[in-house]
């Protein structure tokens, strides 16, 4: 994914832009829920520095989904503004794929019909 330091040249939002573009195309057009998975996945080791094989440890104080997410929003105001878009962005186009993969995952159930745990579809 390259660096997200800023340096002399570019800032880390034209990094950060350049990533996407090189890995879905101009208009995202190579974008997919399974590749956008995968961006995130090393969205994730790149800014938050996690490797796959390390244990991540969750403090969350937090004990429900709408009690994270407005803690997340919160904490987005507290960053610069690069870093927020960046993470607003990512946000926002992980949950649009997520949406997208439910969507046609139940138009696939409703053409196969589901299987029951005897094997015979219902």
């Amino acid at each position: 994914m390259g660096q997200w330091r800023d340096n002399e040249d570019n800032s880390k939002l034209a990094l950060f832009r350049e990533q996407v573009f090189q890995e879905f195309g101009r208009n995202l057009e190579r974008a997919t829920p399974a590749n956008v998975r995968d961006f995130m996945s090393n969205c994730q080791e790149t800014l938050l520095g996690a490797s796959p094989r390390q244990r991540i440890e969750l403090n969350e104080t937090k004990t429900t989904y709408e009690e994270i997410l407005k803690d997340f929003f919160a904490s987005v105001l507290e960053r610069p503004s690069e870093d927020a878009l960046i993470l607003l962005w990512l946000m926002a186009f992980e949950m649009s794929f997520y949406t997208i993969e439910e969507h046609l995952s139940e138009r696939l159930q409703s053409l196969f019909g589901e299987v029951g745990e005897d094997g015979v579809e219902h």
